[in-house]
């Protein structure tokens, strides 16, 4: 039988363009009462709020966030109702050229937290990012 993990939920949020800073203000409370500090909080508050204007930008206007720990990493989930990430941006592994006027959340994303999953399809996208919390 596998083992259960313990997680402890920091924040479940719909968002809309109207509440991009309070989500990043909350999720930034969230990180830091989870044991985030310094410049890996920044990076992950920064992180999620590229992935949170994405949502509101590209993806239907608003979603949902939630944010929890689960043996030892925080880990925020932004869904969104959009019509999916275009295949070629999926990776994120190689930055938007340079006279692209947006386009660099998800590349972006990659580079600040521990860990990025997405998942698209027809029904919208699920952006999963993950960092170690310090012991």
């Amino acid at each position: 039988m596998a083992e259960a993990v313990q997680t402890t939920a920091l924040l479940v949020e719909q968002f809309g363009v109207a509440q991009i800073t309070p989500i990043r203000h909350a999720v930034s409370r969230g990180a830091s009462a989870a044991g985030l500090s310094g410049s890996r909080l920044e990076d992950f508050v920064l992180a999620v709020n590229e992935i949170v204007t994405n949502a509101v930008r590209h993806a239907g206007g608003g979603g949902l966030v939630r944010l929890w720990v689960a043996g030892g990493v925080l880990v925020c989930e932004v869904t969104d109702h959009g019509a999916g990430i275009p295949a070629e941006r999926l990776n994120g592994q190689a930055p938007p050229p340079s006279y692209s006027i947006s386009g660099r959340g998800l590349w972006l994303a990659r580079h600040l937290v521990d860990e990025v999953e997405v998942s698209t399809g027809e029904a919208g996208t699920i952006v999963r990012l993950s960092s170690a919390v310090p012991d």
